[in-house]
């Protein structure tokens, strides 16, 4: 097979505009993706014009014109676009014309989490910008169930192993002494997001978050943008994110 006209599998879907290349990959590690009638492996690659399906879904190889946008999710709304029984999802937030697109999550916030979130189809921007060796900065405004011992700071930049993971903040911030409250107060910086990191850090460590709002990825800093609205990024406001 001629190599310079092959690619990893997981860069042919999301080039596609199906998911994010992570989320190909975890398919594929599932048994969950079929090229040429057999089951592929991950490292695997594949001529563009391969017949692959994922989930017994084949893929469209056209070229997508990328799009990217930021959403202020509210609290109660799902990631998701790959379950038909989920709950009512951000998707369902989007104008009709992006609800035909076909766009997912670049880094997810859970139901009860809200803030910046971004939706997009460039697979390989939602790879740059959730993979931890490019150390984009997602900042989160927590909430606790009581107040903070800022001498607990050290244990959670130092980090801890929880329910298989390995989890740890870059930065915790106290809230400034004003106003009620603000001992249960803080901001918490992470280079990652690996699944309810913020909320599992803080279980690990005997606290509960009644409250997580994520303000910034990178460069993008969420302003101006009502709950459920949404802004569409042009190629400036996307270099921000790695600025």
């Amino acid at each position: 097979m001629d190599e310079r006209a092959t690619e990893r599998i997981q860069k042919i879907i999301a080039n596609a505009g199906l998911c994010s290349r992570r989320e190909a990959e975890r398919a594929i590690e599932e048994g969950q993706v079929r090229v040429n009638g057999k089951i592929a492996q991950l490292g695997d690659k594949a001529t563009l014009d391969a017949a692959i399906f994922v989930h017994n879904k084949p893929i469209l190889k056209k070229e997508v014109r990328p799009l990217t946008l930021i959403m202020n999710k509210p609290k109660g709304v799902l990631c998701t676009n790959a379950d038909p029984h989920a709950e009512r999802t951000v998707f369902e937030l989007l104008p009709p014309d992006l609800q035909r697109q076909r766009l997912f999550c670049a880094g997810r916030l859970d139901k009860d989490s809200e803030g910046l979130l971004i939706i997009t189809n460039d697979g390989d921007l939602a790879h740059r910008l959730t993979h931890p060796s490019t150390q984009v900065v997602k900042r989160y405004r927590v909430v606790l169930h009581r107040d903070f011992n800022k001498e607990d700071i050290p244990k959670l930049l130092a980090g801890t192993e929880y329910e298989g993971d390995f989890l740890k903040a870059e930065k915790v911030i106290p809230a400034p002494a004003i106003g009620d409250g603000h001992e249960r107060r803080l901001e918490v910086h992470l280079h990652h997001g690996k699944k309810r990191e913020v909320r599992r850090l803080f279980e690990a460590n005997r606290y509960f978050v009644k409250k997580l709002v994520r303000v910034q990825i990178g460069g993008i800093i969420l302003k101006n943008i009502p709950r459920g609205g949404i802004k569409i990024l042009g190629k400036k406001d996307i270099e921000r994110f790695f600025a």
